[in-house]
């Protein structure tokens, strides 16, 4: 596992964003572990990950001409992510949506440099897909293209189908998706935890019983 990989675990887990007990998810499923990103929520927490999600991307070599955020969540996270891309050498424009048209002033539900060439769509986590579908046909509607996703968690377990809900994603539109980290990154730092280690079996128990490949 990379260091940044690594890393952001342990920065998920001081943040209590990464919390391990039994949380219900939006699929009804117990799950021994629970990721809220929405608990990164000041200002160094959110330069950090930012830093977090530049290096994943970099890493990932996708080939991309811009970044979209879409609202809410995907707006500080697009933010923080073209500065940080800045910081390192990077420097790409970026662009969110409003969850509703605008109709004073510049108009539209669109903000930020205009959607165009290859974007970059980036998120926290994808669970049915909803966020990545409407952006997808803001983007297509702009005349751009479609260039990616890259979140922040992949459970790497079932959506809809046989298929993960990130699968699904890279099937349904084609497009690749990239993460910080995923349940192998998480699995593995707990098997090299002394203190988190009891979480183990419940972890790779849920990912029997819910995981793909």
């Amino acid at each position: 596992m990379s260091d940044f990989r690594q890393a952001f675990i342990e920065f998920a887990i001081d943040r209590n964003v990464l919390c391990f007990g039994e949380f219900k998810t939006k699929a009804g499923r117990m799950s021994p572990y629970f990721f809220n990103a929405g608990l990164f929520n000041d200002g160094e927490s959110l330069r950090k990950l930012g830093q977090f999600y530049a290096k994943a991307i970099i890493a990932a070599e996708l080939p991309f001409d811009m970044l979209f955020g879409p609202a809410y969540k995907g707006i500080p996270l697009v933010s923080t992510i073209a500065i940080a891309l800045a910081e390192m050498g990077h420097n790409y424009p970026f662009c969110f949506n409003r969850k509703e048209a605008k109709d004073h002033g510049e108009g539209g539900v669109l903000v930020g440099t205009p959607l165009a060439g290859r974007v970059l769509i980036v998120d926290d986590v994808i669970s049915a897909g909803t966020s990545v579908r409407e952006s997808v046909e803001l983007i297509n509607a702009s005349g751009a293209i479609p260039g990616g996703v890259v979140i922040a968690l992949d459970r790497m377990e079932r959506g809809k189908s046989e298929l993960s809900a990130v699968q699904e994603v890279k099937k349904i539109h084609d497009i690749p998706v990239t993460s910080i980290v995923d349940l192998n990154s998480l699995i593995k730092y707990l098997k090299d935890s002394d203190d988190l280690v009891k979480n183990l079996h419940a972890v790779e128990r849920y990912r029997s019983q819910y995981g793909v490949v």
